[in-house]
């Protein structure tokens, strides 16, 4: 047997696996020694286009993006040399808003503010929280290629540069993260997120992890970003421990493209074809606070996993299942696949179904198991199988698939989405 230690919460869990079981880890990638020092030179000699000191003058107005609590973006380490600049170039602390990008998810607390941006950022500017559904606090811009009206936060849209941070890694429809989706869905109105995260437009073949040509969940979200764009992106790629090992500043699209080519470099990693069952985190907390962020961990899973197969996830959904509307429609339905039915057969779009319907998917193709802080009645009524020990799960599970004629071969991926397996052909 073997142990290897599965990021979990707040913490770490260990389980012990047998021998044969394929551990699965991002490529190598050596952090940067001084990301601080990275950052500044970024800012002063971008990817494309000016510095950004050479693109604000003083007394200007700045707002800077950055990602909720979901994300684990080292923020502090971004915002400081960004803030320096802006100081150099003029800018006043009161012409410096930052905005808390958090899509459709729930504003973040006082506490949270200040363990994401450090407290001396978090006192010192004001800080607007992002709030999709309330129309005072947006801005129209425009309508997307279907019609939709694109709303964005009015405080982003309304300041005289627009500066996006984020941090780069494969997402499970949208293919990569950062760049535009720190735009949409970031700072972006509920209608226009509904309207892009549609069934229609999941269920599209190339709506999936690390494809970005041809994704239409993608595409429209370059789309939504040009009609009202950034001034300046600042995206990093993170290794698994959440040290930064690249930097991406200037001109969105240039700064965007490269930071993907070097998260595909990192993040994706080949392997010769499925496994039975697999293993994986969603890279513990801050990004598995809840099962619906954690749904992208059995999501990556399934990129591995045989058909007919099981999938153990490993995440600690401290905060419970998800929010409220949500929670009542995962677990309103009798199955995972009836929830699936509905939300392919609905004319509209009704808020979360994403990540129901991401779930879905996945469970048409394999059983999955979750280990998590949760209650056996609320993993259960999350229409999947609860999992009290993950080592014991694994040998079972193994075994019954040596018993149906399959290898009853396993394979764990320790860091979630930041390693996304593809079977090469």
């Amino acid at each position: 047997m073997k142990r290897v230690a599965l990021p979990f919460d707040r913490g770490e869990l260990v389980v012990e696996l047998p021998d044969e079981a394929v551990v699965l880890r991002p490529n190598p990638t050596t952090p940067l020694a001084d990301a601080a020092s990275a950052v500044r030179e970024s800012l002063a000699h971008p990817l494309a286009g000016p510095p950004l000191r050479g693109r604000v003058r003083a007394r200007q107005s700045v707002a800077i993006v950055i990602s909720d609590i979901t994300r684990p973006v080292p923020n502090e380490t971004l915002l400081g040399p960004v803030i320096e600049e802006l100081r150099a170039a003029g800018i006043r602390d009161e012409d410096v808003t930052i905005v808390n990008g958090t899509g459709l998810h729930r504003p973040n607390t006082p506490a949270e503010l200040e363990w994401m941006l450090g407290r001396e950022i978090a006192s010192r500017y004001r800080v607007v929280q992002h709030e999709a559904r309330r129309p005072e606090t947006l801005a129209t811009v425009g309508r997307s290629s279907r019609g939709v009206p694109v709303e964005l936060c009015r405080a982003y849209v309304e300041a005289d540069v627009r500066i996006v941070t984020g941090f780069v890694e494969p997402h499970l429809f949208a293919g990569f993260s950062g760049g535009p989706k720190g735009v949409m869905p970031g700072v972006a109105g509920a209608q226009i997120v509904m309207s892009n995260h549609g069934a229609a437009n999941l269920s599209h073949p190339r709506a999936r992890w690390c494809v970005t040509d041809g994704n239409p969940v993608f595409e429209e979200m370059q789309a939504v970003a040009a009609l009202c764009p950034a001034s300046f992106l600042l995206n990093v790629t993170l290794d698994a421990q959440r040290r930064i090992s690249g930097v991406f500043a200037g001109e969105p699209s240039p700064a965007h493209a490269a930071a993907i080519a070097a998260a595909r470099r990192q993040y994706e990693v080949p392997i010769p074809g499925p496994f039975d069952v697999v293993v994986a985190t969603n890279m513990g907390y801050p990004a598995d606070v809840n099962f619906y962020q954690s749904v992208k961990g059995m999501s990556v899973a399934a990129e591995a996993v045989s058909e007919g197969g099981a999938i153990v996830l490993v995440a600690g959904c401290a905060e419970g299942l998800g929010g409220p509307e949500y929670v009542d429609l995962l677990t309103r339905g009798e199955s995972a696949a009836s929830l699936l039915r509905d939300i392919c057969a609905a004319g509209e779009t009704r808020h979360d179904q994403w990540q129901v319907q991401c779930q879905a998917m996945v469970q048409t193709k394999a059983a999955v198991y979750v280990h998590s802080l949760l209650s056996r009645s609320e993993t259960e009524a999350a229409h999947v199988a609860y999992c009290e020990d993950v080592g014991e799960t694994l040998r079972r599970l193994a075994a019954e698939s040596r018993a149906a004629g399959r290898r009853g071969s396993i394979l764990v991926l320790p860091h979630g989405q930041l390693t996304v397996p593809v079977i090469q052909s």
